[in-house]
């Protein structure tokens, strides 16, 4: 049996303000659930979102959309494929509503990316260009599709058209093709199936402001800090960000996620109270 530690850590960067939220929330005991005899449900939701749309619009759309995301996939039924859906659904309505009941947020919204850790191994929807990743033995593989502009002009360097340099230094690389507006979603990542997580693995959700980081760089940190548990790799990652003193640096948010081993009396424990049922945690 796995639990899972986690811990979340952010900056401002460059700015006085800060339009990231991150939350973490722990389900209940889904063995006493008809769900969790399915293998569906999940004991951990982390969801993460980087809101636009200036000061106020950009902070509250990503804490309406974290805190609406949470509570709609708490309050579903079905498989967490379903309630992922689900709840990114409720968080685009509540945007939409905030903003038909004030004009003046109107070009308010966020990105998202919610990841649901269950028995059969994490699922997620994300929606815009927050990374989320996998670091196993030593590499770190992103999970999700980017919905910026910035594949579209790393297709572009691939095919000959612009040099990489312009591609890195083009002001429409973070521009996005999809995002929680309370409109139409035009693009959604949505998992195929779970994704089975190892001892030891971590995910590690974030802000695009992560990426100020080159990728070989986030993997050499979450290498150097992965025996420290999650609290030591999401404090390197954000002290990385700020010690590059980027003059251009924005928000960066991380949630870092490890699966660790339940020790054998918890197991024991466990299957006492389950009734012999045992599952992931």
């Amino acid at each position: 049996m796995s639990a899972f530690e986690h811990a979340s850590r952010a900056t401002k960067g460059a700015r006085s303000y800060q339009e990231d939220t991150a939350l973490f929330w722990s389900g209940p005991e889904v063995a006493h659930s008809e769900r969790a005899a399915n293998g569906d449900g999940a004991t951990v939701l982390a969801v993460l979102a980087d809101g636009m749309g200036g000061h106020a619009g950009g902070a509250l759309a990503s804490r309406m959309a974290c805190e609406t995301f949470v509570k709609a996939y708490a309050g579903q039924d079905g498989s967490n494929r379903e309630r992922l859906v689900e709840a990114l659904t409720a968080a685009n309505q509540a945007i939409a509503d905030t903003v038909d009941a004030d004009p003046m947020l109107a070009g308010m919204g966020s990105t998202l990316v919610g990841v649901a850790f269950g028995a059969e191994g994490i699922e997620w929807v994300s929606v815009g260009d927050s990374p989320l990743m996998l670091y196993r033995r030593g590499e770190i593989a992103l999970l999700n599709e980017d919905h910026s502009l910035a594949p579209e002009l790393d297709r572009l360097v691939a095919a000959g058209a612009i040099s990489p340099e312009d591609a890195k230094r083009d002001p429409r690389r973070h521009m996005l093709r999809s995002a929680v507006t309370g409109d139409d979603i035009d693009l959604v990542d949505l998992s195929r199936r779970p994704l089975r997580i190892e001892p030891g693995d971590y995910i590690i959700l974030a802000s695009d402001g992560l990426q100020t980081l080159e990728p070989a760089e986030i993997e050499r940190i979450v290498a150097a800090y992965a025996e420290d548990g999650a609290v030591a790799v999401a404090n390197a990652l954000i002290r990385a960000v700020e010690g590059l003193k980027d003059p251009h640096q924005d928000n960066a948010t991380v949630i870092a996620v490890r699966s660790v081993p339940q020790p054998a009396h918890e197991t024991a424990a466990a299957e006492r109270t389950d009734g012999g049922r045992t599952e992931d945690r």
